[in-house]
């Protein structure tokens, strides 16, 4: 019989906090898949952490993977956050691209195909009042820009909410800023408030179905 933790049939849920370390590497990085985007480098970054640290909660992982990410980011980062000659440019050194990677995992905002069924909910906000397809150009040309802005990255928001004009405008902020390194923090950031509001509703759910422990 195959075990739950791997059965493409299941409801998704978090496995037990305490149980990490004793999984198998399939089974933590779907985890981390449930809370992040899939990325196998994240994967290669986040699992010794997982396999070395015991955790008391999702929270606390997470906090420890944003550190880790922000740390990474710093170590391997070429780009000057005070230069307005480079800020806005994409850096050379062929060790940030795992970080760039892991950072341009999430869906873009307004795309039609999103194969995340949790990135489909968390951008259903973004959808009132409709996709008439003027919104959606709109929504097209400033990925663009952005990404023309911030070579390498995707744009990354917390959604938490906000409709479609606050996250529209926070992108065209972002973009007139030009700091690539700001962008990098901000993607950081985003994804892993993100994975924490993703934590607790997967554990609200696993807990009502009886699949972990609540205060896991």
């Amino acid at each position: 019989m195959a075990s739950p933790e791997l059965n493409p049939e299941a409801v998704p849920f978090l496995p037990a906090i305490t149980s990490l370390s004793t999984l198998s590497d399939t089974a933590l990085t779907s985890t981390l898949d449930l809370l992040f985007e899939p990325s196998s480098d994240l994967h290669t970054i986040a699992l010794p952490t997982m396999r070395t640290i015991s955790f008391a909660s999702y929270e606390e992982l997470i906090t420890t993977i944003h550190d880790v990410l922000l740390a990474v980011a710093a170590t391997v980062s070429s780009v000057s956050s005070t230069s307005p000659s480079s800020s806005s440019l994409a850096p050379s050194d062929e060790a940030k691209a795992p970080l760039l990677r892991i950072l341009s995992a999430h869906p873009r905002l307004g795309e039609k195909r999103v194969d995340s069924a949790q990135s489909r909910a968390e951008q259903a906000n973004l959808r009132k009042g409709g996709d008439s397809e003027e919104v959606l150009e709109e929504l097209r040309t400033l990925n663009k820009e952005y990404e023309e802005r911030f070579p390498g990255l995707r744009y990354v928001a917390f959604v938490n909410g906000r409709g479609r004009g606050e996250i529209m405008e926070d992108m065209r902020r972002r973009i007139e800023r030009g700091d690539y390194v700001a962008e990098e923090r901000e993607a950081i950031e985003a994804m892993c408030g993100i994975a924490k509001d993703r934590a607790r509703k997967l554990l609200a759910a696993g807990a009502a179905a009886g699949a972990v422990e609540p205060a896991a």
